[in-house]
């Protein structure tokens, strides 16, 4: 079974910004507040050495495109 490990306790260690470890303890009250834990988890990751999540992959086109294929579909 996997560890469960909490980097919240761990990144408490890593900062002294009164207003970071609010955070750490009590999680965020607001979207702003949710984009910083987001920041900071991050930043425990870069810390501990953890590679960070993929990208997802680009799945937007353009009408042209989708329009070329439609063409293209319909030629004989």
């Amino acid at each position: 079974m996997k560890e469960e490990i909490n980097w919240r306790e761990e990144m408490k260690a890593y900062t002294s910004s009164k207003y970071e470890l609010g955070l750490l303890e009590n999680g965020p009250r607001s979207l702003s507040q949710s984009w910083i834990m987001g920041a900071l988890h991050q930043k425990w990751k870069k810390i501990k050495g953890i590679p960070p999540d993929p990208a997802p992959p680009d799945c937007s086109s353009s009408f042209q495109e989708w329009n070329k294929n439609v063409e293209d579909a319909q030629k004989p």
